[in-house]
C-alpha cells in the first residue's frame, strides 16, 4: 500500500480532520472492474470515503460498510473498509456511462441517482449500527455530509475527488473530512466556514502535488494544528478459495446437487476483485457431503 492517510486536530480541540491521498487505490478499482470514467469517480469518491471513515473505528476487527443505492445506471456502489487501512469495493454496472455536464465534469449525480446512502458498522457488538439517509445530491461527499449531520449529530465539512486521465487511468483521487466537536465555539465555527468556502478543489489540490498533510493545513489555514500521524492505506480484497467453498456449502445439499446435473461444475466471481474460483464436480459432491453432515448436526 502506497497511498497515505494523514490525521489532525486542531490545538483548542474543537475540530479533528483526516485527510487521504487515494490515487492507487482507485486506480486498483479501476483495473478490477474495467470502469468506464464516470463509474470510476463515483466508486474511488466512496472508496476514498471508506479509508477517511475506516480510521476512526477503534475495535481491532471492526469494519464498515458504504452503500450507495440510486436509481441511476450505475446501479448500487459499495464499499467495505477496515480499522487497518483497508478498503475495496464495487459499483453494480462499472460499464454505466453518462455525456459530460455542461461544465465538462463527470456526472457522478446523474450516475448516481437518487436512493438511500446507508452506513453500516460492525463494531464487534451483538447488533450492528446502521444510519440511512436519502440521498441528497448523488456527488457522494455532499451526501455523507448530510449523513454525519442527520445520523451522528456530527457539523462535518466532506471532499472528495477522483480525476480521470485521458486514457481513462486515474490521474489523482482524495478527499478529506473535517468534523466539529461539541466544545466548538461559534466564533471558530464561522472562521471555519469562510475558511472552506474559499478553497480550491480537490482535484486541484492534489493536481498541484498536495499531500494530505499539506490540504489539512491548507484546509484548516490560521487554525493552530496538531498532526496525528501518518499511515499507509490501499486497496485489499481478503477473497480465498476457501470462503468460495463455504458460501457453496451454505446453498444446502439440493442446491449443490442441481448444479452438479445442470452444469457439472460452478464458478464463482469475487465482487470485489473479479477473481474467478471453479469447481468441478468431484469437488461439488465433496462439498454435498459437507452440507449433509451440517444439516444432520
Amino acid at each position: 500500500m502506497s497511498d497515505k492517510l494523514t490525521k489532525a486536530i486542531t490545538k483548542d480541540g474543537f475540530f479533528k480532520i483526516s485527510a487521504v491521498v487515494s490515487t492507487e487505490t482507485t486506480e486498483q478499482a479501476r483495473k478490477f472492474h474495467n470502469s468506464t470514467p464516470v463509474a470510476t469517480a463515483a466508486l474511488g469518491r466512496l472508496l476514498t470515503a471508506g479509508l477517511l471513515m475506516g480510521e476512526e473505528l477503534k475495535e481491532e476487527n471492526a469494519k464498515l460498510t458504504l452503500q450507495v443505492s440510486g436509481n441511476g445506471p450505475l446501479g448500487r456502489v459499495i464499499v467495505c473498509a477496515n480499522s487497518h487501512g483497508e478498503v475495496k469495493g464495487y459499483a453494480e454496472h462499472p460499464d454505466a456511462d453518462l455525456p459530460l455536464k455542461p461544465n465538462g465534469k463527470l456526472d457522478v449525480g446523474g450516475a448516481v441517482g437518487r436512493g438511500t446512502l446507508s452506513v453500516i458498522k460492525d463494531l464487534c457488538l451483538k447488533e450492528p449500527y446502521i444510519g440511512q439517509v436519502a440521498i441528497q445530491t448523488g456527488e457522494i461527499a455532499e451526501d455523507l455530509a448530510y449523513y454525519f449531520m442527520q445520523s451522528e449529530q456530527v457539523p462535518s465539512v466532506v471532499s472528495l475527488g477522483v480525476l480521470v486521465d485521458r486514457d481513462f487511468s486515474v490521474k489523482c483521487a482524495g478527499g478529506f473530512i473535517i468534523q466539529v466537536m461539541p466544545e466548538c465555539d461559534n466564533k471558530s465555527l464561522t472562521r471555519l466556514e469562510s475558511s472552506v468556502g474559499e478553497l480550491m478543489s480537490m482535484t486541484e489540490m492534489l493536481s498541484n502535488g498536495m499531500s494530505g498533510a499539506d490540504i489539512i493545513k491548507y484546509a484548516m489555514h490560521g487554525f493552530d494544528l496538531e498532526l496525528l500521524g501518518e499511515r499507509e492505506v490501499g486497496y485489499a480484497c481478503d477473497c480465498s478459495r476457501e470462503r468460495m467453498e463455504k458460501a457453496i456449502i451454505s446453498l444446502g445439499r439440493t442446491e449443490i446437487d442441481s448444479i452438479i446435473k445442470e452444469q457439472g461444475e460452478a464458478e464463482i466471481v469475487c465482487s470485489f476483485c473479479n477473481t474467478a474460483y471453479k469447481f468441478n464436480a468431484e469437488q461439488l459432491e465433496s462439498m454435498k457431503l459437507i452440507a449433509s453432515e451440517k444439516t444432520k448436526s
